[in-house]
Formats: C-alpha cells, structure tokens, sequence
C-alpha cells in the first residue's frame, strides 16, 4: 500500500512540475508574440520611412532634371509629356 501511495506522490510531484513549465511557456509566449507585435510595428514604419524618402528621392530627381541638368532629361520630357496627356484628356472630357 506505502508503494501506492509513494507512486501517487510521484505522479501528483511531476505532474506539479510538469503544470509549472506549461505556465513558464505560456508566459514566454506571450512575451515573444508582443515582442512580434512591436517588431511588425517597427517594420511598417522603416518600410512607409522608405517609400517616403524614395518618393522624395525621384522628386528631387525630377527637379534636378528640370532645371538643367544633364542627366535624367529624357525622364524628365517623359514626365512632362504625360501631364501634357492627361491634361488633354481632361480638356477634352471637360468639352464634351
């Protein structure tokens, strides 16, 4: 009968121990998903900062060109062609 009980302890002792490290886990799991959620955060906005600065980046670009420069000027008459496109296209949707 002792041996019974000696096996009951046993089990009562490591299934304790066992609850213990689930609760551990979960707890480390919850860090890391916020941890996660912060660095998905971080992320999108480096990823937007960037889109930002490479729009601003072909503005100056764009600038640049109009202004005299010698590089980009086939970009730049390609710039001023479509806007002179849509314009039209408004004209004459305007006219209709």
């Amino acid at each position: 009968m002792s041996e019974l009980v000696e096996i009951v302890d046993s089990l009562e002792n490591k299934i304790s121990k066992m609850l213990h490290k689930v609760e551990l886990l979960n707890q480390a799991n919850l860090k890391l998903e916020e941890e996660l959620t912060s660095v998905k955060k971080s992320h999108e906005l480096t990823k937007n900062s960037a889109l930002e600065w490479e729009e601003k980046y072909n503005s100056l670009k764009l600038a640049s060109s109009m202004l005299g420069s010698n590089t980009n000027k086939t970009e730049a008459k390609l710039k001023i062609n479509t806007l002179i496109r849509e314009l039209d296209h408004c004209i004459s949707q305007l006219a209709e």
